[in-house]
């Protein structure tokens, strides 16, 4: 209770230079984000052909030396790693709060993801998926608490510097994932694999020096533990979580032991984890005897919006793996002579928001002047109609690359334009409306409930294909792309019942 009356005396923003006009610790938060998500794009940009390559599924004349997997499988792993990021996203913020702090968090955090790269440059399928856990897990600790830090240095919510540092901020997140599927991507598809995970582990390496040597600019808020763990809760948890990894460790010893092993022994347990752990989460909180009535009625509205979320990420996510694979494989790889890597259109996204962003802000603005800019539940119903928008579109070119026809590069920067347009109309609303939405003792949690969407969109994903579901083709890119319809559809048909349940939200 001490620390937390303490945080809340603390000066919020360090005095003295400034960066764009914010506190100074903005400089350095901005570069860590930075260089983190240059090595994690990079990294995901690599992600689904180094996994195929040396396979059949890969592309002709492709470069050996990857792990031979199925597309299927490759998907399959591609979707539970992106799953597992946003799922530790919650726990992350618990040890922030309750066990290190927020900057002590990212620091750790820092050297985890740095040293997952190193372990996914060591060539063998071993330190492979050894290299994917600890990014996995260092990249959830740190995205659940790197944004807590941002707020940390204004002086609370009704600082007019505020929403301006965290678009500076997001500027941040893009301009890193823009460049590196350009560099990692490039140099490690194209040339050797193991030096495009090197450079994403020196791109985090860049974050962490950076973080470390500027962190004497950030607020002291970020230092402190809001709600300490008392000695009998460590205790308890230690215990506990010593006797969950001791099972694990005996079931797969002995799984192992007996020869029965293969990959699907851990991708069926996290991929079923993913859509359990949301489904428990959100039930513990709504069924929570003490929210209030306003409480209650504002988390049943809140599973619409999860829902519709889940479905829009299960479709936006194959970015990095159906639609990568068929870059490789069907989409001419030049223009005008000028040829490129197929890991150049990961880039697309990125430098559509950056482009997009300002646009939309503006657009929102200049309809809620006039009383007609559309309220959450519209726009959220127009995302997942342009989602699935973007894979009808999909079908054409799969149609005409059917007879060995490499199709324009112009029809995915179609698609990813359409999804892009789908994100900026649901991405930037679904998190304000998670904070608006979320009971007063879930506060500093729903953050993490709304990245359980994520999960749960691209554990979904995986369960099709380890059903052995081909996300190749075009039936089933056809009905994922009639669900989003529907789906949006729905919550646009629900609206009025839906803006009832969420009371004095708009």
């Amino acid at each position: 209770m001490a620390s937390t009356t303490r945080a809340a005396d603390l000066t919020s923003a360090p005095s003295g230079k400034t960066f764009l006009g914010h506190p100074r610790g903005l400089a350095t938060l901005f570069m860590t984000e930075m260089w983190e998500r240059f090595s994690y794009y990079g990294m995901r940009a690599l992600l689904i052909y180094y996994l195929v390559s040396g396979g059949a599924d890969a592309a002709v004349g492709s470069q050996g030396g990857g792990l031979a997997k199925s597309a299927a499988l490759a998907t399959a792993v591609y979707s539970v790693y992106v799953s597992m990021v946003y799922l530790m996203a919650y726990p992350g913020g618990w040890f922030g709060d309750r066990v290190w702090g927020a900057r002590k968090t990212v620091a750790i955090a820092g050297f985890v993801i740095m040293s997952g790269h190193i372990a996914l440059a060591v060539p063998g399928s071993a330190a492979f998926f050894v290299g994917l856990f600890l990014v996995a897990i260092g990249s959830g600790l740190l995205k659940a608490n790197i944004s807590t830090m941002v707020g940390h240095l204004y002086n609370g919510p009704d600082d007019p510097r505020r929403d301006g540092g965290f678009t500076v901020f997001y500027m941040s997140i893009n301009l890193g994932a823009f460049a590196a599927p350009f560099i990692i991507g490039t140099i490690g598809k194209e040339y050797n694999w193991h030096l495009g995970f090197g450079l994403a582990a020196v791109g985090m390496a860049f974050g962490l020096v950076q973080f470390l040597l500027g962190s004497r600019h950030l607020s002291a808020r970020s230092s402190v533990v809001p709600n300490p763990l008392k000695p009998e809760e460590t205790k308890r948890l230690l215990v506990k979580g010593g006797l969950i990894v001791l099972a694990i460790a005996v079931f797969y010893g002995v799984v192992a032991g007996l020869g029965f092993y293969t990959l699907n022994w851990a991708l069926v347990p996290l991929t079923i984890a993913g859509l359990l752990i949301p489904v428990i989460v959100l039930t513990r909180i709504k069924r929570d005897k003490d929210l209030t009535v306003g409480e209650q009625s504002k988390m049943s509205a809140y599973i619409w919006f999860f829902v519709a979320a889940a479905v829009f990420w299960m479709i936006y996510d194959q970015g990095g793996s159906t639609l990568s694979l068929f870059a490789d494989k069907k989409t001419a790889d030049s223009v005008f002579g000028f040829g490129f890597s197929a890991t150049w259109y990961q880039s697309l996204n990125p430098l559509f928001v950056m482009a997009l962003a300002p646009v939309f802000a503006f657009l929102w603005l200049w309809l809620s002047r006039r009383n007609k800019e559309p309220n959450t539940i519209v726009k959220f119903s127009i995302g997942l109609a342009l989602i699935g928008a973007s894979f009808f579109v999909f079908i054409l070119p799969m149609t005409m690359a059917d007879g060995g026809t490499k199709v324009s590069p112009l029809w995915l920067v179609s698609i990813y334009l359409i999804q892009t347009v789908g994100e900026l109309c649901l991405s930037p609303v679904g998190l304000s409306v998670t904070t608006k939405m979320a009971p007063q003792k879930y506060a500093s949690q729903m953050m993490g409930v709304w990245f359980l969407a994520v999960t749960a969109g691209d554990c979904t994903t995986s369960l099709l294909s380890l059903a052995g579901v081909n996300l190749d083709g075009t039936t089933i890119i056809a009905v994922q792309a009639a669900l989003a319809v529907l789906a949006g559809f729905a919550v646009y048909t629900y609206r009025k019942k839906v803006q009832a349940l969420m009371g004095d939200v708009h």
